[in-house]
């Protein structure tokens, strides 16, 4: 009887509200389920390789290449540098750690210090977490733009994708993930300080994150402008939004004597700076040419996917412009920075929004053809993760 009072003296406005939470969890519950399921098996699958290999599996997950380097900074702080000396001159590029974004290795301290383990088994356990929370926010996307069934494809193809391997690993692709997810879904619900707050973490988490600030900001000012918008936040939104991401780039450039472009000399070491796309070209016209470059067939043909990709998207003129900005911007910074060629895939791991025609069109076709073919790039994606941790053992 308490109930059904409490029932009655609610208001219209709650019991949407409430009526909405609960619609929203068994949604909630099948997108993780499909997540678990398509990026379980790859960590289970990659974990028995390791251990066939005679490797240790925590070791792969938790201390491959750049893993490695978040672990330590969590550990010990900022400060590390490797000398890479050429033969001849006895000098060469310093790769300083100050190059990695801070808020992964702040929380792999704070969880270190409260569950045990150490600091390996808390960056996992985060990277995991954040992929989860990644998977629930590309889900409200999806099925925002296409419906139920096309966000839970998404949702799939995402975790089924070449490099999705990252997710499994203490890796920073699955956090910006998910806030530029969420950070999406808010500008499309026009929560601009959501919106914003997000994408102040996620310019805390990576250098590519710039592209949830162009989104943010640009969809903030398009509203002022264009909709003549007053909306709560709205402005807050043009100017928070890209303040994690400048506030990390100049605290580097002041901490090595050049405020405005010290964390790009920082990046340099590492060879990665801006060059308009040119080394990623010449890398691509060697494949194309029939020269013999490790691995690098298949980047350019994930690239060259992804730029097909976007043309869709745009040609379409169904997605709506903020996934369009973020995308866009997020292809532009991959491809037109130089640098390590085979990881240009793992960047573009947050770019889901290019999947959202693949599960548009699998979301019309049988229910049992969508999990066939869901089925069948993740199998290919747990060979190729195989195959990049194990036998390659290149950089990511």
């Amino acid at each position: 009887m308490a109930t059904g009072r409490a029932a009655a003296s609610a208001s219209p406005l709650e019991m949407r509200a409430v009526r909405a939470v609960r619609s929203a969890a068994p949604a909630t519950v099948t997108a993780l389920g499909v997540f678990a399921a398509v990026r379980g098996g790859g960590a289970l699958v990659l974990a028995l390789g390791a251990w066939w290999a005679g490797r240790d599996p925590l070791r792969v997950l938790g201390r491959s290449w750049d893993a490695d380097w978040y672990v330590r900074i969590a550990a010990h702080g900022y400060g590390r540098t490797l000398m890479w000396p050429d033969a001849a001159t006895g000098t060469g590029p310093v790769q300083s750690d100050l190059a990695f974004f801070p808020l992964y290795p702040l929380l792999i301290r704070l969880v270190s210090a409260v569950l045990p383990g150490g600091a390996v088994p808390a960056a996992l356990l985060i990277a995991w977490v954040s992929a989860a929370v990644a998977a629930v926010g590309i889900y409200r996307v999806g099925e925002r733009v296409n419906g139920p069934r096309a966000g839970l494809l998404l949702v799939g193809l995402w975790a089924a994708l070449p490099h999705a391997v990252v997710l499994s690993l203490a890796y920073t692709e699955a956090l910006l993930a998910a806030f530029a997810a969420w950070a999406l879904y808010a500008v499309l619900c026009e929560r601009w300080l959501w919106a914003a707050g997000l994408a102040v973490l996620a310019g805390l988490t990576r250098p590519t994150a710039l592209a949830v600030a162009a989104a943010v900001s640009g969809m903030a000012l398009h509203a002022i402008v264009v909709r003549r918008s007053r909306a709560p936040g709205v402005w807050p939104a043009v100017l928070l939004a890209p303040a994690g991401w400048a506030a990390y780039v100049l605290a580097v450039g002041m901490k090595v004597g050049d405020p405005l472009g010290g964390y790009f000399g920082v990046q340099r070491g590492w060879g990665s700076r801006f060059d308009f796309g040119a080394g990623a070209l010449r890398s691509a016209q060697r494949v194309l040419t029939g020269g013999h470059v490790p691995l690098a067939t298949t980047v350019t043909v994930i690239l060259l996917a992804a730029a097909g990709l976007l043309a869709v998207l745009l040609v379409l003129d169904r997605t709506p412009l903020p996934l369009l900005v973020y995308t866009a911007v997020l292809l532009v910074i991959t491809i037109g920075g130089a640098g390590f060629f085979e990881s240009k895939p793992r960047f573009l791991l947050p770019a889901f929004p290019l999947l959202l025609p693949v599960a548009a069109v699998m979301a019309r076709a049988r229910p049992r053809t969508a999990v066939m073919v869901t089925a069948v790039v993740a199998g290919l994606g747990y060979g190729y993760g195989l195959y990049l941790l194990l036998v390659a053992r290149v950089p990511l």
